[in-house]
């Protein structure tokens, strides 16, 4: 491949593509990206490193894709008759086109992907007689698949996405979640819960109304090294940290003296809620096999601790309208404001838990003195780049338990510099707000793939915009298609205050660090969906760069890790709804597929 005439022809970026020819040289698009590292490996040269790139839409000239293999069947699915934009607005005609399967594709060219080891190219590609593409494969680390278009990019953005109003009349009104995979299968993960609670546990205080108040729960959780601990987490996270604070309201009513628990007994309950759990992820599991020395009992009773995952939880009581985030790993958590200027301000409510936060890196020495290797390239002992986690045994359990799981059933080898194990913690830390309904409060939780792409300030301003856009459509009384920002006076800037100094403990999303996307907010960000996660996802991936989008959901699994990692965010906004019906709904304008009434969050 020839990669010396790239810096000579950047000037050219905004030149349309050409045909991509196989096995001859054409040319093609560049987009150049840095691949993103993974959580459990250390950063190493060639595929998959953080090679330090530029983002740059280049004609590269001279591109010989030789084994490069293309294929349609997979990735657009040719046995459907159509691929439907799924939760479409019925406001939103469709324009989602059929999916084209073999010997039925259009004649002329149609636009590709190719990527290769370090970037990720577009172009053209021109069909043969009756709209057949021969596949050529080599194992060289080549691809060109047929990109995505942008109705179909829509589609794919949309079809996890789910929304409900909450008619509780308790200060949360609506929330919006949205999944895109990127591994297969995903190993992101969330859950939601409100659970109704009888005043014998949490007695109103004076001035409060009386009756029974609402217990709400948000989690997220990133997972890596596989799916089965973000599972685990899903399955019982809430349940482990909702008994905890139970027993301490519980305890505190039977006391005669307080009638409510203290805010540091609250969150010890939280800590303890997550210890337990990883507990008996990590060290009740290897009792359980050890009595039970079968490789198939191990094999699933060990599964959810070989693997990991963060855990970004928030704790919403009614009554006292307070919100407690608890973050185990980098998950993060943002809530926005709106302010006496109009604009909206970012707040972030949690910290980046890896080895590359001076101060998880600093407790990480203390708690293991003299272990020169314990944070190394900003990772726990070289590996795991998050240095707090559920899961992930290996650092965790001590040496001879590894040896002896790797010689009754399966495992590898302990790291040689494992010493003085556990590494790694799931015990959170915890931040309490109080909740303003009448500023307009809202949270954004969201695993780190959407904070590798933007800033706290632009996720909360593409909130803020994405409301403005959706009172302006219900004020006119006309359907709501979304817009492109611009067109007018401050038309297109975000409505939120500039960041006036760099969060602590949290990284610079990687577009800016590494890839050098600087544009202005109105010629990145677009406001077309009716979900708020799907919007804030959307201008993650590329926003008004349809090449950019559509390029990077088309790549496959386990291509597309290089380039983007699962996104799973949530958007909670608080404040009452005008239906109070007592009842959780789905939001069926903004829900990808609405099979039955019944609402996911459980009361």
């Amino acid at each position: 491949m020839q990669r010396a005439s790239l810096r000579s022809v950047l000037s050219t970026a905004r030149r349309s593509t050409t045909v991509l020819p196989l096995r001859r040289p054409g040319n093609v698009t560049a987009l150049r990206l840095a691949p993103l590292s993974t959580r459990s490996n250390p950063p190493i040269s060639g595929p998959g490193s953080m090679n330090t790139k530029k983002l740059s839409l280049a004609l590269l000239s001279g591109l010989v894709l030789t084994g490069a293999w293309y294929y349609r069947d997979t990735l657009l699915g040719a046995s459907e008759p159509g691929f439907p934009i799924a939760g479409e607005s019925s406001s939103t005609p469709s324009t989602a086109t059929t999916a084209v399967g073999p010997g039925a594709a259009e004649e002329g060219p149609r636009k590709v992907v190719a990527v290769d080891n370090e970037s990720v190219y577009t172009g053209t590609l021109s069909a043969g007689p009756g709209g057949r593409v021969s596949k050529e494969v080599e194992n060289n680390g080549e691809k060109v698949v047929e990109m995505l278009t942008p109705e179909q990019a829509t589609s794919k953005l949309r079809r996890n996405e789910e929304s409900y109003f909450v008619g509780r009349g308790k200060g949360v009104w609506r929330y919006d979640v949205v999944q895109v995979p990127s591994n297969d299968p995903i190993e992101d993960d969330h859950a939601e819960k409100i659970i109704e609670v009888p005043p014998t546990v949490v007695p109103a205080e004076e001035g409060q109304e009386a009756g029974p108040s609402d217990w709400m729960f948000w989690g997220v959780f990133d997972g890596h090294s596989g799916w089965t601990t973000s599972a685990k987490l899903r399955q019982v996270l809430i349940t482990f940290v909702a008994r905890e604070i139970s027993n301490t309201y519980k305890a505190a009513v039977a006391d005669p003296t307080p009638k409510t628990p203290s805010p540091e007994s609250i969150d010890n309950a939280i800590k303890k809620g997550f210890l337990q759990l990883d507990h008996e992820i990590i060290h009740e599991s290897v009792d359980k096999v050890f009595k039970n020395p079968s490789k198939l009992v191990a094999a699933e009773t060990l599964a959810p601790a070989l693997s990991g995952s963060c855990a970004l939880l928030a704790f919403y009581e009614s009554r006292s309208k307070l919100l407690r985030v608890a973050v185990t790993g980098d998950s993060r958590a943002v809530l926005g404001r709106r302010g006496s200027s109009g604009k909206w301000t970012a707040t972030p409510l949690s910290e980046d838990q890896t080895g590359s936060n001076e101060s998880e890196a600093e407790r990480m020495r203390k708690e293991h003195p003299g272990e020169e290797y314990v944070v190394r390239n900003g990772r726990v002992l070289g590996g795991l780049e998050p240095s707090r986690a559920f899961g992930d045994a290996f650092y965790k359990w001590s040496y001879d338990t590894q040896l002896k799981i790797k010689s009754q059933f399966f495992g590898r080898t302990p790291s040689t510099l494992l010493k003085t194990p556990p590494y790694v913690t799931a015990e959170p830390v915890i931040t309490t707000t109080r909740i303003e309904p009448e500023k307009g409060d809202f949270l954004v939780m969201a695993t780190d793939g959407l904070w590798e792409m933007l800033t706290n300030e632009e996720v909360v301003g593409l909130v803020g915009k994405w409301l403005d856009d959706q009172r302006a459509g219900s004020k006119d009384g006309k359907p709501w298609f979304g817009s492109w920002f611009g067109g007018g006076k401050d038309q297109g800037m975000l409505p939120v205050e500039a960041a006036t100094d760099d969060a602590t403990g949290q990284r610079q999303p990687i577009r800016i660090k590494q890839w050098g996307v600087t544009a202005k907010d109105s010629e990145r960000f677009v406001c077309e969906d009716r979900n708020a996660a799907t919007h804030l996802v959307r201008n993650a991936l590329g926003g008004k760069n349809q090449d950019m989008l559509c390029a990077l959901l088309t790549l496959p699994s386990p291509y597309s890790r290089r380039y983007r990692d699962d996104l799973t965010v949530e958007v909670i906004f608080f404040g009452d709804n005008t239906e109070n019906n007592g009842q959780v709904t789905i939001n069926k304008e903004a829900t990808a597929t609405v099979k039955n009434d019944t609402p996911q969050a459980k009361l």
